[in-house]
């Protein structure tokens, strides 16, 4: 996967989130107080964003910043070796998150 790529995965999910919340370029960046040219530009992916852009925009969206970097079902058809370990990372991930809850919800405090 290339710099790219990512660039292209934050551009899709940052564009299809937005979207879902019914929220226009310019309204998610009002609320997260930056430019609707720099919502624009990540879109277009013109330009890389800082983490503090990333935190303000998530922040407003209510997401955790890995949403914006996970795969959509088109990349999982691209490159089957890529998408079976990034399948499997983000299965075991889950695992363990599930895991977790559920040990804080059954040992005795």
């Amino acid at each position: 996967m290339t710099s790219n790529d990512i660039q292209i995965r934050l551009a899709e999910n940052l564009k299809r989130i937005r979207k879902s919340q019914k929220l226009t370029q310019f309204q998610l960046a009002e609320k997260a107080g930056i430019s609707d040219e720099t919502v624009k530009n990540i879109e277009l992916c013109k330009t890389w964003t800082s983490e503090k852009t990333l935190a303000q925009i998530t922040d407003v969206l209510n997401i955790d910043v890995s949403m914006l970097f996970l795969p959509v079902s088109s990349s999982f058809e691209k490159d089957s070796e890529a998408s079976t370990r990034i399948k499997n990372v983000i299965g075991e991930n889950i695992v363990k998150y599930v895991n977790t809850v559920l040990e804080e919800i059954y040992s005795p405090k």
